[in-house]
């Protein structure tokens, strides 16, 4: 039915030209005749929807917006795990030296100690032997008198003694408070200088005595001493008693 009005329309496209030319020459045309003026086409129908078209491009971006508000505060997330030690850091330059401190209070220290030596050859028996010739006895401590020590600083204490022995044997004893602590025995060799030696420590009372002494009877008599050989006797306080003030 589309293609006869269709058919139908063209024709009266091609025919209106020379119905207008034959109008012209005759006002009054045949109503028989097919370009009548009563003879019109009917509507055409709608065409078909055409395809979509193409994706247009991309336009431009617009202004940047306004700042907006501020959100509100998040809750505090965990805590995370530790992480490693950095590296050390350079070392730092040395400070300022700070202000010298106040002088404190002098403590008391502690001396007594004696060096003595023998002058005469053979001393007596039995009894203390008298050191006289004096090394060392600043605090005076040693009595050359007597041939004691006395304790004025009750306390630890060494003792030593270097003995020359010539013309006959030794026996000697290191005393404290009439009691023998120590004893050295040295067998003379004929034509011969032997030396006899002895060490102690010993704990010591205020008013204790030390001393040497030949121990028996003159056989045991050799200690001795010249101008080019010495027996010697020493002691000094090692560290005091910590009540002792």
């Amino acid at each position: 039915m589309r293609d006869s009005a269709g058919f139908l329309l063209c024709s009266l496209l091609l025919v209106a030209p020379h119905c207008t030319e034959v109008a012209a020459q005759d006002p009054q045309p045949d109503p028989k005749t097919p370009c009548a003026n009563w003879m019109g086409g009917a509507p055409g129908y709608p065409g078909h929807n055409g395809l979509p078209g193409r994706d247009g491009k991309d336009g431009k971006d617009g202004l940047k917006g306004e700042k907006g508000e501020q959100g509100l505060q998040g809750s505090k997330g965990d805590q995370g795990a530790m992480g490693s030690a950095g590296p050390e850091g350079p070392r730092g330059f040395p400070g300022q030296p700070g202000l010298k401190g106040d002088k404190g209070e002098g403590a008391y220290v502690y001396r007594s100690a004696f060096s003595v030596g023998l002058t005469e050859r053979a001393p007596h028996p039995n009894v203390p032997i008298r050191f006289s010739k004096i090394f060392y006895n600043e605090q005076n401590h040693y009595d050359a008198s007597t041939g004691k020590f006395l304790c004025s600083i009750p306390g630890t204490y060494y003792f030593a003694y270097h003995l020359t022995v010539y013309m006959s044997d030794v026996k000697v004893s290191l005393y404290k408070k009439d009691k023998a602590v120590i004893f050295t025995y040295d067998q003379f060799q004929t034509n011969n200088i032997d030396q006899a030696s002895g060490s102690v420590l010993l704990h010591l009372s205020s008013g204790d005595e030390v001393w040497l002494q030949i121990y028996g009877e003159g056989d045991n008599n050799g200690v001795y001493a010249d101008n080019i050989n010495d027996s010697t006797f020493m002691g000094f306080l090692l560290y005091p008693d910590m009540d002792f003030h």
